[in-house]
């Protein structure tokens, strides 16, 4: 592409030579390659950019005056609409050419694409999602995880509680075995003792019962 800058080499006008030193001058200090197309001494240039700027940018009279840019045949701008890309640090995107990597115009324009993209517009909808899914999420986790976790202690609470019933109901059933077993061995005990003191009692009657016969006899000698 090729930037093309009509000038008037011969303008008497002093407003207009300072205009066109501007132009080509910050031009030069950005290195923009353009080629400057005299109107002065060429009738077909002054004829071309004539006709080639828009009819709303041409002035009441009709005649347009230098200096006019174009990149190829596309318009660009007059002096007035260049000073303002300058001073908003847009003379690459007024030219029609890719701002160079780390210029100031091209972090503007990476700026001003982040937000075209929505990028930034997506980071905020997304943080405001996960915040209301948050919000939302909340009480259905109290919900369910609180109710999962009641029956979770409830089922915990029902074992224990078994669990203690069954080891009551082992410790009574061993307590009546127990039981069970000292009652049968005082019983066994009380029996034997009982056979002792009977035995006993017929040994004495029949050592009395002996005593007895032997005094019969002796009086039955005498």
């Amino acid at each position: 592409m090729v930037i093309k800058v009509f000038l008037a080499s011969s303008s008497g006008s002093t407003a207009i030579k300072k205009k066109q030193q501007d132009v080509v001058g910050f031009l030069e200090a950005l290195k923009v390659e353009y080629t400057p197309l005299d109107i002065a001494c060429n009738e077909d240039n002054r004829m071309w950019m004539r006709e080639n700027v828009p009819s709303e940018k041409k002035p009441s009279n009709g005649i347009p005056l230098p200096p006019q840019i174009f990149n190829e045949e596309g318009y660009c701008g007059d002096y007035e609409t260049f000073f303002n890309a300058k001073e908003d640090n847009l003379v690459y995107s007024f030219l029609g050419l890719d701002p160079p990597p780390g210029s100031k115009e091209a972090l503007q324009a990476e700026k001003s694409a982040v937000k075209e993209n929505g990028t930034h517009v997506e980071e905020t909808s997304t943080e405001e999602n996960l915040d209301k899914s948050r919000s939302e999420e909340v009480p259905v986790e109290e919900r369910n995880g609180k109710a999962h976790r009641e029956g979770e202690e409830q089922d915990t609470i029902e074992e224990v509680e078994g669990e203690a019933t069954e080891d009551r109901a082992v410790g009574l059933e061993e307590a009546l075995a127990e039981g069970e077993e000292e009652e049968a061995v005082e019983e066994t005990e009380d029996a034997e003792a009982r056979a002792g003191e009977y035995e006993e009692e017929e040994e004495a009657d029949e050592d009395k019962e002996e005593e007895e016969d032997d005094v019969d006899e002796t009086k039955e000698d005498e």
